[in-house]
């Protein structure tokens, strides 16, 4: 059957469809029940001619095939004198070759009512199931399911590599007053590229990236790729165990990795190899891995996100970047990420006024705009838009089996006022200056993940003195299971940065985090913040010669591993890399060259840093009671003169470890401390001036007793030999 009974499309739509401004191109495309038959009407930009073929190919006296009329700019249209055509695909003749495919515009919507009213809501949990690409059957043919939020847009075109990146023939159709638009293209499978072509309200255009893709390209492009996972996890004994022990009271002792350039050049899966074997030798329970979620500019280290769904493509696939999770997970180390839902970068092709106008980030440009950074603040206020950010949380927990996600820059969140000058910001309904949006979207957020995905932990990066940041959030807290001790950091390493014979004057600074040890969850973070930007690596902040410097390092990093809270190093720190790190080369591997000259003082403060792993997670005392004050007990915190801290942490029975550090240059021999009088003897567990360290080799090495002599307030006491900048730990002989 032929015809070329034309049955146009209205003049309004069509100059709505050729301007990209068409709100439900279904409406008018496809085929549709008219007086006398069925109206078949295509809209195929460049095309010579287009024919409608139905039923079963090949089968004599089973097609109905009608060449549609040539309607002028792309469209064409057919009147068939049939009531109900049945599925029909159309040939499309373009000059010099014909494609045979689906007809995008006869497909129903593939998202549900569900789907759209928990996304009005603001409350779909898994949102990334919902909206991006998602290669699907549909209606029983393969292809794959676009749609993207932009409730301003005036329409939106799909366009990429399948197209020649001209989305005239791909308009989407809006799903009501959601805001969100939809295409299913029969035939698209995996690795296309595509980005969304947006008519903004002025009726000017932008191409975008998708929000929501799970894979891009690898930068400097741009495009969003359509993906599907095929991962197949190993890592079930992990996972069900996983929430066995709350965080707070199981030992917790992390490597910070930025992972393009841990070792330069690795893929996931490479790193897949290497990562696990070096973290589980130096004894590490966790590794945080800086942002992952794909940035545009590596200089950013991944704190400019513009791709909240899709691992860095600089590494591998997200398959790649799960098998990197899992095999850590095999390897019993966990994995937490950074994650940045503070702020976004400017780029005219990702989230910047996305639709035209601002979306994603506050509507008032005073609030939108991060005064230190450059960039643009979320409007957490919108419930979109804090839908969009908490599905991201859940996302990388469950998708990528990530255990914990440590949140960046959350202080500049918190307040109105963060780096702002008087006059450019509006208090808060009650008059102050708290951020009251962001704290129910950090409230939401961290309620949420603990009650999906259990065994999982927060972490803030909050650098104030905001009350309750690891308060439950059914208490008035934000919820976050731990924080960044933002406070101790500074205050410690200006107290070692200072030559031994000044620290008198500086005591204050290595006790005074005990005042407030106990107001949150504590991590105590020596992270890549403290080593970049003429900071100096943690070895290169210490006063004194090469010898001091190094002897300072260990006696520091075991001093920390004491301290209450849990411990944070950044890599390349675990071995006294004396330069600052560098996104662009790493660490100094060469350093433990046996072939270089100084390769022993490296070593020797990585063995360390081994062995204090060791120790600790053999040592419930430095983990168990973490968060409890009875966990700590003072010796003597005001032993000014000698430069000396001494301390007792108590597991949950009670048994102690005794921390001792003596950080000035000299011997002391039999110091006396004040002990508890019920422990028989104690011997040394730890030292940091054994010789296998590089230290001068100083230690206790028999059993110490204690005399019935009293001290500090005890009634019975020790007497040790302290060596010169070191700390000593023992225990119960």
């Amino acid at each position: 059957m032929t015809s070329k009974n034309p049955v146009p499309v209205a003049a309004g739509d069509r100059e709505r469809l050729l301007h990209g401004t068409h709100h439900d191109p279904h409406s008018v495309l496809g085929a549709h029940p008219v007086p006398g038959g069925t109206a078949v009407r295509a809209f195929r930009p460049y095309a010579r001619a287009v024919t409608a073929v139905a039923g079963k190919e090949g089968k004599e006296g089973q097609d109905l095939r009608a060449e549609l009329h040539d309607d002028g700019d792309g469209f064409f249209s057919a009147l068939l004198p049939v009531s109900d055509l049945p599925d029909y695909r159309l040939v499309v003749a373009y000059e010099g070759t014909v494609q045979e495919t689906e007809d995008a515009y006869r497909f129903l919507p593939t998202l549900g009512d569900l789907d759209l009213h928990l996304i009005g809501e603001g409350r779909h949990e898994r949102l990334w199931e919902a909206l991006g690409a998602h290669p699907t059957t549909h209606q029983g043919v393969p292809g794959t399911r676009f749609t993207v939020w932009a409730p301003n847009a005036r329409g939106v075109r799909l366009a990429g590599g399948f197209n020649f990146w001209d989305g005239t023939g791909y308009p989407m159709r809006s799903l009501g007053s959601s805001g969100i638009w939809e295409l299913f293209l029969p035939g698209i499978g995996e690795g296309e590229l595509y980005k969304f072509d947006i008519t903004r309200p002025d009726g000017s255009r932008t191409l975008r990236a998708d929000p929501m893709a799970r894979r891009t390209e690898v930068p400097p492009h741009t495009s969003s790729i359509v993906t599907a996972s095929r991962h197949e996890w190993d890592d079930a004994e992990w996972m069900t165990h996983r929430a066995d022990t709350p965080v707070h009271e199981a030992p917790f002792s992390v490597y910070e990795v930025h992972l393009p350039s841990w070792r330069p050049g690795l893929t996931y899966r490479e790193l897949a190899e290497q990562l696990p074997a070096y973290v589980s030798d130096l004894g590490f329970t966790h590794v945080e891995l800086m942002p992952v979620a794909e940035h545009p500019f590596g200089g950013s280290w991944g704190y400019q996100v513009t791709g909240f769904y899709a691992p860095t493509s600089r590494l591998g696939t997200p398959d790649d970047f799960k098998y990197l999770v899992d095999a850590l997970h095999r390897a019993g180390i966990g994995v937490l990420m950074d994650w940045v839902p503070a702020h976004f970068p400017r780029d005219d092709w990702a989230l910047a006024e996305f639709d035209g106008r601002p979306l994603y980030e506050h509507s008032d440009p005073l609030r939108a705009a991060h005064p230190d950074w450059g960039t643009l603040e979320f409007d957490f206020g919108r419930r979109e838009v804090r839908n969009f950010l908490v599905a991201n949380a859940v996302y990388w927990c469950e998708e990528f089996h990530i255990d914990g996600l440590r949140v960046d820059a959350v202080a500049s969140m918190l307040y109105l006022d963060y780096s702002r000058e008087p006059g450019q910001w509006t208090p808060n309904e009650h008059g102050g200056r708290e951020n009251l949006d962001a704290v129910a979207f950090l409230q939401e957020m961290n309620a949420t993940v603990y009650r999906r995905a259990p065994g999982v932990v927060t972490i803030a990066e909050e650098s104030t003195a905001w009350e309750g940041v690891t308060r439950p959030t059914d208490s008035g807290g934000l919820g976050f299971g731990l924080k960044w001790n933002m406070g101790w950091m500074h205050d410690s390493l200006e107290y070692m940065s200072h030559q031994p014979v000044h620290r008198k004057y500086h005591h204050h600074e290595m006790t005074f985090s005990m005042v407030y040890a106990y107001s949150e969850n504590y991590v105590l973070p020596i992270s890549h913040d403290e080593v970049v930007h003429g900071k100096r690596s943690l070895v290169s902040k210490m006063p004194g010669d090469w010898w001091q410097q190094r002897a300072n390092d260990r006696a520091y990093l075991a001093f920390m591993w004491a301290h209450p809270g849990k411990q944070l190093l950044f890599m390349g720190q675990e071995f006294a890399q004396g330069a600052e790190w560098s996104e662009a080369r790493g660490p100094d591997w060469w350093l433990l060259d046996p072939e270089y000259g100084a390769e022993a003082d490296h070593r020797g403060v990585r063995d360390l840093v081994r062995d204090l792993n060791t120790v600790y997670r053999a040592a419930p005392a430095l983990w168990q009671r973490d968060t409890a004050p009875e966990g700590f007990q003072w010796i003597v915190g005001d032993a000014a003169e000698d430069n000396v801290f001494a301390f007792l942490r108590l597991d949950a029975e009670g048994t102690p470890l005794l921390s001792v550090s003596n950080l000035a240059p000299v011997v002391r021999e039999d110091y006396r401390l004040g002990v508890p009088e019920e422990i028989p003897a104690w011997h040394e567990t730890l030292n940091t001036d054994a010789a296998r360290y590089g230290g001068s080799g100083v230690t206790n090495p028999d059993p110490v007793k204690p005399e019935a002599q009293g001290s500090h307030g005890r009634p019975a006491s020790i007497r040790l030999t302290l060596p010169p900048l070191a700390t000593v730990w023992l225990r119960p002989a």
